[in-house]
């Protein structure tokens, strides 16, 4: 449960970010309304797990993140611009504290007792919160790759920008899971350990490690075509790669 409650948590807030990211001036209001609503139902779902998962109020945060999520689909659906903006902004904030709450909570592998394990726990919240742009901004970009279907004559320099921006928080988190993996010796854990450990390791270095990358690029060169609709179906195997590799790392973290 714990797991599932983190993912949403960080899903959401990756999502949210890439809305903020989103050139409004660009992208209509359409799009950011029915992303919100999505954030809204990842917000209202892990906020009705919590309750199973944690012990106290850790509902609250993703509860506010539905409320101003649902508030921000309204503003956007009023066009209002501004407004909608500062709610993305809100909305992720608090799924972003959230996310860190899931990180350090009792029970949670951040909250050992030593100072060492507290410092190690916020680490796994900074690793938390890129693992979710990763997977946020890889989403957001199938999305608005699909939305072209209903606005044919938006730039698809936008579509492009996203991918770039995805490309970057892959980047970044290579740089962090190399490091990270090297320092704690799991990038050969797996052929001293079990057969599902090792399973593990391989799916997620070869599904969100390398997978993804190779799949934004194609992406990224196929929208120099310019087809919109073949730059989408090949994100929708790049959001798989990415769920799938973010998921993996988190059954990794609990198993160490």
């Amino acid at each position: 449960m714990r797991l599932l409650v983190d993912f949403l948590c960080r899903f959401g807030w990756g999502l949210s970010v890439a809305l903020v990211l989103t050139p409004s001036a660009l992208v209509p209001a359409g799009f950011f309304r029915v992303n919100m609503l999505v954030v809204l139902g990842l917000a209202t779902f892990a906020a009705l797990l919590c309750g199973q998962a944690f012990p106290g109020p850790m509902w609250l945060l993703p509860a506010a993140a539905a409320i101003t999520a649902w508030m921000a689909s309204i503003a956007w659906f009023a066009e209002r611009t501004r407004p909608g903006i500062m709610l993305c902004v809100i909305t992720a904030v608090l799924l972003a504290a959230a996310t860190a709450s899931v990180q350090v909570a009792p029970d949670g592998s951040g909250m050992a007792g030593s100072t060492a394990n507290v410092a190690s726990g916020w680490t796994s919240v900074a690793g938390a919160l890129l693992s979710g742009l990763v997977t946020g901004l890889t989403v957001h970009a199938m999305l608005l790759g699909h939305w072209y279907l209903n606005a044919p004559g938006m730039r698809v320099d936008v579509l492009r920008r996203m991918i770039d921006i995805a490309l970057v928080a892959w980047a970044v988190q290579l740089v962090v899971a190399t490091a990270t993996a090297l320092q704690a010796g799991t990038l050969t854990a797996g052929v001293a350990g079990s057969p599902t450990t090792m399973a593990l390791i391989w799916l997620r270095w070869l599904a969100g490690l390398a997978g993804l990358p190779m799949l934004l690029w194609l992406s990224r060169k196929t929208l120099e075509i310019p087809n919109t609709q073949s730059a989408t179906g090949i994100l929708y195997v790049a959001c798989l790669a990415a769920i799938l590799g973010e998921l993996t790392a988190q059954l990794l973290s609990v198993a160490a």
